[in-house]
């Protein structure tokens, strides 16, 4: 009984679930029963299973059937478009580093450490109680307010154009022989100072020119618009001026102030305007960067001319070619020192907002190029000033270029010859030599080619033109014995 029951018990049991009545079997197996949607969704479902592992199978084939060519070209070639050659500049600037720094350790073993703070000062001023460079900078105060009473006069109408033109022209012209003659006819005015003093009153030359022209331009419109003047216009006073960061545009002849003539003065610019863009606020971090590269920048120029050997007489040839690197590099430094540190951190502290000193000028393909960017506050002066009014009377544009090399050429001359006492037109003939250059490069040189023939002249070109100074002044102040004696 017991093994009947075993061998028929599950089927017993099988039996006891099966037996239902035939309502309940109907009911369950109307619920069991899908409908006909769900079969399709089931059949689409299989066919979406079955596409998947295909792909699935296909994504695996063809990892190792895939394609590893494409049509491109060679980054170095000028089809492909590339331009990123960071790696290149990086390894182009150790490379400079590397082998400066070998002449350095050569020109320290061949003339030892000649580096003389000392020597510093004593270039400045050599009687420690007369400073003639300072006294002659304090007394560019003259011509700065002869020139902003000048132009009162000629605001409210007590001199006529003419006789203001004339007074204007005999302070300009003062302004360039009344320094060079104090330093050629004093003997304790060296020629460090000389150029600083010369510097300044160049310099102050181009900004009062530019005042003249400025206010000029004023009265000009004034005059063709007398009769729809406003009030505020015409006004003689105005409370703000350059001299405030306020946002307030001053309108001629408000501007007539001391305030605003010695902001235009202390400004790093050369063309005058009633309104400058000022900058929100003085950025302190900015200020001290600044200052730190001035100040350290000044001690490694001084450094380097110190140790840079300068030729004499039989010797100027090959020491000349050794000492194009050391004078380029010197070079170099002193742009960055003045145009972007110096200027950035007088334009921070008076808050000017025109900080465009220079442009790419390394990129220049062209002399004119570089010309035109490598110091843009004498490029705008010489445009506004000199060329388009050039132009504008009929003059040649080949002509006009050829005048504004004209007078870039006195001034380097005239910075270079009087401080040193001596006229060698050096600066002049080298000024002058950048037209027929110009016009070599822009016709037969492009692209890279006229780049490297740029950068070629100025290694090359500039070292000479300064060691053919420092040489003829080495001759002329310390004779044959010291040259004998270098030899």
């Amino acid at each position: 009984m017991s093994e009947t029951a075993e061998t028929r018990g599950p089927v017993t049991r099988r039996r006891r679930t099966t037996i239902t009545s035939t309502k309940q079997t109907k009911r369950q197996d109307a619920r069991e029963k899908p409908s006909p949607c769900s079969a399709k969704e089931k059949a689409a479902d299989k066919v979406q299973k079955h596409a998947n592992n295909n792909g699935n199978v296909e994504k695996e084939m063809g990892k190792s059937t895939q394609q590893c060519h494409n049509l491109q070209e060679s980054l170095l070639s000028s089809a492909s478009g590339y331009s990123n050659y960071r790696g290149i500049l990086n390894w182009c600037v150790v490379m400079l580093v590397l082998s400066n720094a070998r002449l350095f350790l050569e020109n320290i073993i061949k003339y030892g450490i000649l580096v003389d703070p000392i020597q510093v000062v004593s270039l400045f001023l050599k009687d420690p109680y007369s400073w003639p460079a300072a006294c002659l900078i304090i007394v560019s105060n003259v011509f700065i307010l002869a020139a902003l009473y000048i132009e009162r006069r000629l605001a409210v109408g007590t001199i006529s154009e003419t006789t203001g033109l004339i007074l204007h022209l005999f302070n300009l012209t003062s302004l360039l022989i009344f320094p060079s003659a104090s330093i050629l006819t004093v003997t304790s005015i060296t020629p460090v100072g000389g150029v600083l003093s010369l510097g300044t009153y160049t310099v102050l030359f181009l900004k009062l020119y530019s005042y003249m022209d400025s206010n000029k331009w004023c009265r000009e419109i004034r005059h063709a618009k007398a009769k729809r003047m406003t009030r505020s216009y015409s006004c003689p006073i105005v409370a703000q001026s350059n001299g405030s960061a306020a946002n307030t545009n001053v309108s001629y002849p408000g501007n007539l102030t001391h305030r605003d003539m010695y902001y235009f003065i202390f400004a790093p610019t050369l063309c005058y305007q009633l309104n400058f863009p000022r900058s929100p606020r003085i950025r302190k971090r900015f200020l001290i960067r600044r200052l730190f590269e001035m100040l350290f920048l000044m001690q490694l120029l001084v450094g380097l001319i110190q140790q840079t050997p300068f030729p004499l007489s039989s010797l100027i040839l090959p020491l000349a070619a050794s000492s194009q690197v050391p004078n380029h590099l010197i070079w170099l430094i002193f742009f960055y020192w003045f145009f972007h540190s110096s200027l950035n951190f007088v334009a921070e502290l008076l808050q000017f907002g025109d900080r465009e000193f220079y442009r790419d000028w390394w990129n220049s393909e062209t002399v004119t190029y570089f010309w035109a960017n490598w110091n843009i506050p004498v490029h705008k002066w010489c445009l506004r000033h000199f060329y388009k009014p050039m132009l504008r009377k009929g003059v040649n544009k080949f002509l006009a270029q050829t005048a504004v090399f004209l007078a870039s050429a006195f001034f380097h001359e005239y910075l270079v010859s009087v401080p040193l006492k001596m006229f060698r037109l050096w600066a002049f003939m080298g000024m002058m030599a950048q037209v027929p250059l110009a016009l070599f490069v822009s016709r037969f040189l492009n692209g890279n080619y006229g780049n490297a023939a740029v950068w070629i002249s100025l290694i090359i070109g500039q070292p000479i033109a300064v060691l053919m100074y420092v040489h003829d002044y080495y001759v002329i102040h310390y004779g044959r014995k010291t040259e004998a004696a270098l030899i």
